[in-house]
């Protein structure tokens, strides 16, 4: 096995946040999701770590919950032909939602390493696969032409999601993205997580993204990109996009997380939009 066949640490601990989400908070959950707990196969004694700590974690893992399950939701309400998830990590959507996966390709794009460690544990477990992507990033491959190697329908609309990526790339990274997908077949849509700068928070979400940026920038995978929400609207349309909606916190609050007994909710650092062609 190669040293770099292996989950990346930030898809792991999204994974446990997810399962961390059903074992420690309140029903009703707002994105049921163990499959990625068992896909990563952590130790006994996992929700010990000190980032899985319940307390000072729950705005945390909400908003990757809350972001999960819009996602879905939206695609449910879209169903397209076609669903591309743009750094997939451990997603598990293909095995988790076979109603809707029977439905459409599903074509996960990621790094070779992680991506052969993924397919040989589905394949250890006999669970279902998506499409698999492979792109070597770091040597300047391109996502699109791997895409459509594998068997991606340019002529076809598609869904496409990059969820906990934008922060770790460049504006100049960020913009060719929206031009590829902006590029898409008509009736195409593109949902995409971008980190608001603190400034924009409030004082008791500061902290959360400072100790994140530091956590971050210690395990060699800096922040390099924030955005204000008018700022990566505008962007998304100039790189072609015909319809962009910023969907605010406070949506998704509402939506999701009104009238829990706990009190969960999501933070406001990481922020969503939705571009359509």
């Amino acid at each position: 096995m190669r040293p770099s066949d292996e989950p990346d640490s930030t898809a792991v601990r999204t994974a446990l946040w997810r399962a961390l989400h059903v074992e420690k908070d309140a029903a009703p959950h707002v994105f049921d999701d163990t499959l990625g707990r068992d896909l990563a196969a952590p130790p006994p004694g996992w929700q010990a770590r000190p980032d899985m700590a319940p307390a000072w974690t729950a705005p945390i893992r909400a908003g990757i919950v809350q972001r999960a399950r819009f996602v879905e939701d939206l695609l449910a309400e879209r169903a397209s032909p076609q669903y591309v998830i743009l750094g997939a990590g451990l997603d598990t959507f293909v095995q988790r939602r076979p109603d809707l996966a029977a439905r459409m390709r599903v074509f996960e794009v990621d790094q070779p390493g992680p991506q052969r460690w993924k397919q040989r544990r589905i394949a250890e477990l006999g669970w279902p696969a998506p499409v698999f992507v492979p792109v070597d990033f770091e040597a300047g491959a391109s996502w699109w032409d791997e895409l459509v190697a594998a068997g991606f329908d340019t002529a076809q609309p598609a869904y496409v999601t990059s969820l906990g990526v934008s922060m770790y790339l460049t504006r100049d990274a960020i913009a060719a993205m929206l031009r590829q997908v902006a590029a898409l077949a008509p009736g195409s849509t593109f949902v995409l997580t971008f980190l608001v700068p603190g400034e924009l928070l409030p004082p008791d979400e500061r902290a959360g993204l400072e100790a994140a940026t530091r956590g971050a920038k210690a395990s060699g995978t800096p922040f390099v990109s924030f955005f204000r929400p008018e700022d990566i609207v505008a962007l998304a349309r100039e790189c072609g996009f015909a319809d962009v909606e910023h969907v605010a916190p406070a949506t998704l609050r509402a939506r999701y997380f009104a009238g829990r007994s706990d009190g969960l909710a999501a933070g406001s650092g990481e922020q969503i939009i939705v571009c359509r062609t």
